[in-house]
């Protein structure tokens, strides 16, 4: 293993601590910088032993239109729950929990859909089975439930998967 290779184990996550850091910081200043590589190259060697396995994103291009549908979703989605809100002497929303099958087993996939399951307004991870076969969600306003699983997978799982594996 080369000098570089074990100075930097995540190169991808180095280079994001460090635009993370330089983003909030709002500064490319010197200071900022020699900071921003500190702590870019310090994180990804103390959580090296958190890290499962070693990420292989197989098809990169997925990840730019992934964010492009989660960005999207979550505004849509913060408008249908304000309105289900303000409509709630109306209408009452269909809440319930969910259980999705699962096709996705690569970890980082799965902890990329939890995530995104929670950033979308309406929805909350509840459970993953333990062989991670299915998950369930709690979900503001089903309406069809074989629709909405079908959507999800769809749109969260099946990029995912192009994705991790």
């Amino acid at each position: 293993m080369t000098f570089l290779k074990r100075l930097v184990p995540a190169p991808l996550l180095s280079a994001s601590l460090l635009a993370l850091w330089l983003a909030l910081a709002r500064s490319t200043s010197a200071g900022q910088v020699i900071v921003g590589l500190i702590l870019a190259i310090a994180v990804p060697l103390a959580t090296a032993s958190l890290r499962p396995t070693r990420v292989r994103v197989r098809r990169p291009l997925v990840i730019v239109r992934y964010i492009l549908t989660v960005g999207y979703d979550v505004l849509a989605s913060n408008v249908e729950v304000a309105w289900g809100v303000l409509a709630w002497r109306w209408r009452r929303p269909d809440a319930r929990f969910v259980v999705i099958p699962l096709d996705l087993r690569d970890p980082h996939g799965l902890a990329a859909l939890a995530m995104v399951t929670t950033v979308v307004p309406g929805t909350v991870w509840s459970e993953l089975a333990l062989d991670r076969s299915a998950l369930m969600l709690h979900v503001w306003d089903v309406g069809d439930e074989e629709r909405f699983v079908a959507r999800y997978k769809a749109r969260y799982e099946k990029p995912l998967r192009e994705i991790f594996e």
